[in-house]
């Protein structure tokens, strides 16, 4: 198998376990939270994830790791974070882990975050290979939270 196609076979499987513990926590009653400061913080993940999508535009919508057209996108939260999409489901998945503290939701919160930085690890390796100005653009932000990681 072509390096390309490893990283884009690994992509998707870290895509796909991750959905599957959403779904999980979702089912198993331990993603949204009653209390308003979770209700707060999982409605704030959300618009972000609305920013970057529509920051992105429909090119985001890919099922592999591979880089899309178009050039580097390094303008509205992808001025912060490199993931933000990837970000704000964190964000989301654990504020509700946090909320619930069942074996459900601190093992989904655990699948998921395995599962998107797998995701993460390699769409950064093809982009790092593939896009010009990528190197630079990943010294000045951080994955998923803005100025610590």
């Amino acid at each position: 198998m072509a390096r390309g196609r490893v990283e884009s076979a690994l992509s998707i499987g870290g895509f796909v376990v991750a959905v599957v513990a959403i779904a999980a926590m979702f089912y198993g009653h331990a993603l949204v939270c009653p209390n308003p400061v979770v209700i707060a913080v999982q409605v704030l993940a959300a618009l972000l994830m609305i920013w970057a999508r529509l920051t992105f535009g429909v090119r985001s919508f890919h099922a592999a790791a591979t880089p899309t057209a178009g050039g580097l996108v390094d303008t509205g939260p992808y001025r912060y974070w490199r993931h933000p999409i990837y970000a704000a489901i964190l964000y989301f998945v654990w504020a509700g882990a946090l909320c619930h503290r069942t074996p459900v939701a601190w093992a989904g919160a655990v699948v998921i975050t395995l599962g998107l930085a797998l995701r993460m690890a390699m769409e950064e390796r093809l982009l790092r290979a593939q896009m010009p100005g990528y190197v630079e653009y990943a010294a000045r932000t951080k994955r998923v939270l803005p100025f610590l990681i």
